[in-house]
């Protein structure tokens, strides 16, 4: 059970000033993190009904992982938690869009030691090599970070 209000009807869900967050059958609704200071796009996850509202509740971006079927904040392995400055919805609330300060070590989001896990780059999209290219430099070694 959800602690968020019942959907109503369309035009309070996309026109209505109360948060309606309409989760999909698995009960997930999909999330994009992005820097609050430049606007870039950082990642994308999902939440849950759980770890959105822990999310409200702490200031720390808090997803669910579908590969470890579990809650996750930001940063608890890592240190570079993102502390949340806005939260948004798309027109249907079927999407949210959480603006965050990285804060941590390295100031990244990625597992893989970058800034934002759009580090990479299609080369050429009308070639049908499919070539990526990695546009930045990591922040951190993951291997030392999560020694794994």
């Amino acid at each position: 059970m959800s602690a968020f209000p019942e959907r109503t009807t369309r035009e309070e869900v996309e026109l209505g000033s109360t948060l309606q967050p309409k989760f999909g059958p698995d009960g997930l609704i999909p999330c994009i993190t992005q820097d609050h200071a430049t606007g870039e796009v950082l990642m994308f996850a999902f939440m849950n009904a759980e770890s959105l509202q822990l999310t409200l509740d702490s200031g720390k971006a808090t997803y669910w992982s579908r590969s470890r079927s579990k809650l996750w904040m930001k940063g608890e392995e890592s240190g570079n938690v993102q502390l949340v400055r806005e939260v948004r919805t798309d027109c249907d609330q079927d999407v949210i869009l959480i603006k965050v300060e990285q804060s941590g070590p390295a100031n990244a989001s990625c597992h893989n030691g970058y800034k934002s896990c759009f580090y990479r780059k299609l080369v050429d999209p009308k070639a049908n090599d499919y070539v990526l290219e990695t546009t930045t430099e990591p922040l951190f070694d993951p291997k030392q970070v999560y020694k794994k």
